[in-house]
């Protein structure tokens, strides 16, 4: 293999494959990233064995080859290379990997790439595109809210249905609920359900550049898989088996009290009054007060034993009854924080009613909060 690539190019491609290297391989050779030519362009890629992440790159391709190179080493010393051209070339026999850059000269220990696993491209030709923007607000509208511990694998992914021209994400973490839909620019022929990792979607999201105008979201025969294709990037993800939980059920189809509230007001004095609740499990008092004249009230209220208390006032269009329920300050922070919306609506029935926060002036997000004990 001899090819020549730019210092910027390579070390973009090396950030998006490293973040499917894990942390602790299961095979010695998951420690590298393969790199190979294909088409007169640099492949670069990496898994886990759950997660493949294969990215393409321009170069100038003088001889073909492949082989795979220590992921840590490789980026650690392309990131601090001068912005010029990088020339690699393989000696084949002793698997040495020649790198030149100005007036760098580094030589890296490889292993062979017929050592590493066969890590499946996408098929272009089938699968559901969906616009690569749209899939990126929905992924961080529901990310957060799956599970973070694996003891229900099921709740540390996202169940996703394509059914018709409607395109539906949920998460659930046995606290909360986050759910989002969109519209599809072609129907589904076959309505499908699949729960995919968390961390996968959360990865494809981030890998989405400007130059990413639509993705292709399709599912392997035979196997439990689920892949993405964007304009430079194939990531492949194993699915997770299980029956995700009934999400409609636990939506509340009814409200005494409905709060529209500008967002941004309402999220600085959470992100106050998480100062204070974080040493109580992160329980804050909302009290929500209509008032006959003028404007309603939200005050957002916590304490710590510690460090003493805070209350927050904010003014709001309050329609129903006065109610104080607690919620997670943390929660209500992560959801916050991903509404763009000028303002938001809070929807209670009772102190001890889930709470269901919303954008003001949309119906495809719907956050879904469990209260904590009045006496936390």
């Amino acid at each position: 293999m001899k090819v020549s690539v730019l210092q910027e190019n390579l070390a973009k491609a090396l950030s998006i494959v490293h973040r499917a290297v894990p942390s602790r391989p299961t095979l010695p050779v998951l420690n590298n990233v393969l790199v190979s030519t294909e088409d007169q362009r640099l492949k670069l890629a990496a898994t886990n064995l759950d997660l493949g992440i294969t990215c393409w790159i321009g170069a100038k391709v003088n001889e073909d080859g492949a082989t795979t190179v220590p992921a840590r080493t490789l980026l650690d010393l392309v990131n601090n290379l001068s912005p010029e051209r990088v020339d690699l070339e393989l000696n084949p026999r002793n698997q040495m990997l020649n790198l030149r850059c100005g007036g760098t000269t580094a030589n890296i220990k490889c292993v062979d790439a017929s050592e590493y696993p066969l890590i499946p491209e996408a098929d272009t030709e089938r699968g559901v595109t969906i616009p690569a923007e749209v899939f990126r607000e929905m992924v961080s509208h529901v990310d957060f809210a799956a599970a973070k511990e694996d003891n229900r694998p099921v709740l540390t992914g996202i169940f996703t249905r394509f059914e018709d021209n409607l395109l539906t994400m949920a998460a659930a973490d046995g606290y909360r609920l986050a759910l989002r839909t969109a519209f599809l620019e072609v129907p589904v022929a076959t309505p499908t359900e699949i729960i995919i990792p968390a961390r996968a979607l959360t990865e494809v999201a981030r890998i989405i550049s400007e130059e990413d105008k639509h993705i292709l979201v399709s599912l392997p025969e035979g196997r439990n898989q689920v892949m993405f294709h964007l304009t430079n990037v194939d990531v492949v993800a194993s699915l997770i088996e299980g029956n995700f939980p009934d999400y409609e059920a636990i939506i509340p189809r009814s409200h005494t009290t409905t709060t529209q509230v500008y967002t941004n007001e309402l999220l600085r004095a959470c992100k106050r009054s998480e100062v204070f609740a974080k040493d109580s499990a992160n329980a804050a008092r909302i009290m929500i007060k209509p008032s006959a004249s003028g404007p309603g009230r939200v005050m957002v209220a916590s304490r710590s034993q510690e460090k003493g208390d805070n209350e927050g006032l904010v003014d709001a269009s309050v329609d129903g009854e006065e109610i104080e329920i607690s919620f997670n300050i943390r929660y209500l922070l992560d959801v916050l924080a991903v509404i763009k919306e000028d303002q938001v609506v809070i929807e209670t029935s009772g102190p001890a009613a889930p709470g269901v926060v919303r954008p003001a002036e949309r119906d495809d997000f719907v956050h879904v909060i469990m209260p904590m004990s009045v006496n936390s």
